[in-house]
């Protein structure tokens, strides 16, 4: 029993989420603990139920890589930031709604609310900090100092700073109130990747593409820890609530997890077959999730949280060595330290099988295969989905107007399929193992109040649909096009107006020139000799 108690108090794997086609790049818990949303390569956004045998949702949308995702503070709303250039808010329900913002010019690389849920903060290729209203649904206000694609930004605790991070390696921190940028950290070999405040707001981290992470006090503006602790690039990091432990993820296909109290690395997680590319404690901080290339998401129970390091160190029977003393400097006062990894983490690699993970139902919302909107604006839609569609547009749990709102039809998914190969079922929703939905299946959807799938008839060939979309994808690239050459166009018609004003004064002041040295000349030769 002393062994199991010591096992107990490492993290372990909880459960495996299988349902995205391609790499996870963002995932974030629900702050009522019972769901986990993630994004993916693949433009889907994934709401994950943990109660067990659960339905997960699909939320179809973005037309391009889904690069982050945040639940509201209340959980009513979920953000999704994309390289197609918008972002998205969805309600995560069964209705699959979602609000469409617009104003960046390049790939979005991350969205994250405020604490009061009141504004989103975005960061982008365009080299831009963009500040949003969630209630308006507008966009407030850009911060652009940065001189390279920005990767990420987050608002303070309480709200009044912004830290934003790019590929110009600096770390900037903004005021919200003047719009000006207060700080500006540059001590990066490479792209600052990832930045975050912890719990408190008086401190913000920040993560490079050259594996390192560095965490600076707000108060004194200096770097007090240092950690050098992965072999490759760190993608991503999330700091637990207590501000006592950070989880990073890295390119070297692990999850390392800090102690920043004792300023050295715990634990070293092997679960991922590819590249770690987002990680995130739950609110409470008793679980956290990791993603990667793999398409998987794990999510893992902390476990160490409800120890002392020193306590859980005893106790393993893997500890042969005491543990080396903490950094003198880990005191205060602090100072700029490297923290190298020390060779008394506790490597942890979850080979056994994950018995508590089932393939959940996956529900498919969002837009449907074919576009149903006709060139006239028109859908064709039968007596049924008329219906639907009437009630949907008729109620808005978030009070979105109308014109804002993307509803569509909900495509059924069945869980018997493997994961990460669901394939899109209609007529009998006969799954890949051949075996029809039953009636009572049916019958416990009903009394769950689940929203039947609607087939969706398209008003138009899917080759024509295809064309269409690309058409349209073209014609908006063009008219970014002649924006910026007719801002550019305008330039250069103020300069040469500036250059002709200049050039006429020149003229003007030589034409004054000459006539003041013909006036002097002149009256030089008319003036009269004196002779002796």
């Amino acid at each position: 029993m002393p062994t199991m108690a010591s096992v107990m108090e490492d993290p372990t794997l909880e459960r495996h989420f299988k349902g995205h086609k391609d790499a996870v790049t963002c995932a974030d818990f629900n702050p009522n603990r019972k769901q986990l949303a993630s994004g993916s390569v693949d433009k889907s956004l994934m709401i994950w139920n943990l109660a067990p045998k659960a339905r997960a949702f699909r939320f179809i949308g973005h037309q391009d890589v889904i690069t982050a995702v945040q639940f509201s503070p209340f959980g009513n709303l979920v953000a999704t930031s994309s390289m197609d250039r918008t972002v998205r808010l969805w309600t995560p329900s069964i209705k699959g709604e979602s609000t469409v913002f617009k104003a960046h010019t390049a790939a979005i690389r991350s969205v994250a609310f405020s604490h009061d849920g009141q504004r989103l903060v975005t960061a982008s290729d365009d080299k831009s900090v963009k500040v949003w209203s969630v209630h308006r649904q507008c966009f407030i206000y850009s911060l652009n100092q940065h001189t390279n694609w920005v990767r990420c930004a987050r608002f303070s605790p309480d709200g009044r700073l912004i830290a934003s991070c790019g590929d110009d390696r600096s770390v900037r921190l903004w005021d919200t109130s003047t719009k000006h940028c207060i700080n500006c950290f540059t001590d990066y070999g490479g792209s600052a990747t990832f930045v975050d405040f912890n719990s408190s707001g008086t401190c913000i981290a920040s993560s490079g593409a050259d594996s390192s992470l560095k965490i600076w006090d707000l108060r004194t503006n200096k770097l007090i820890q240092h950690y050098q602790v992965h072999s490759a690039g760190i993608n991503s990091f999330s700091f637990h609530p207590s501000n006592n432990y950070l989880i990073s993820g890295s390119m070297d296909r692990t999850v390392k997890i800090l102690d920043l109290l004792e300023g050295r690395l715990i634990y070293t997680l092997h679960g991922h077959k590819g590249a770690v590319l987002t990680v995130a404690f739950s609110r409470a901080g008793d679980l956290f999730a990791s993603g990667g290339a793999d398409g998987q998401v794990l999510m893992w129970r902390t476990n160490f949280d409800t120890k002392s390091y020193q306590d859980v160190l005893q106790q393993h029977n893997r500890r042969s060595t005491p543990d080396p003393p903490p950094h003198l400097t880990d005191i205060h006062p602090r100072g700029p330290h490297l923290h190298h990894p020390q060779h008394t983490a506790i490597q942890i690699s979850p080979k056994v099988a994950d018995t508590q993970s089932t393939d959940p139902h996956v529900i498919e919302l969002g837009q449907a295969i074919h576009d149903t909107t006709l060139l006239s604006g028109r859908k064709r839609l039968t007596p049924t989905q008329a219906a639907a569609a009437a009630a949907v547009d008729s109620h808005h749990s978030n009070g979105f107007p109308a014109h804002h709102v993307v509803s569509s039809a909900v495509e059924g998914w069945t869980g018997e399929e493997s994961a990460g190969r669901a394939g899109l079922i209609s007529g009998s929703r006969t799954g890949a193992g051949g075996g029809g939905r039953g009636r009572r299946e049916e019958e416990e959807e009903e009394e769950r109040g689940q929203t039947h799938p609607l087939e969706v008839l398209s008003g138009h060939p899917s080759g024509l649909n295809s064309t269409l979309k690309h058409i349209v994808q073209q014609l908006d690239i063009l008219t970014q096009t002649v924006s910026v050459l007719e801002e550019r166009l305008t330039l250069t018609e103020d300069k040469l107006k500036e250059c002709l004003v200049h050039q006429s004064q020149i003229l003007k002041d030589m034409r004054a020139s000459g006539e003041r040295q013909r006036t002097e000349s002149e009256e030089t030769d008319g003036s009269p000799v004196l002779s002796t």
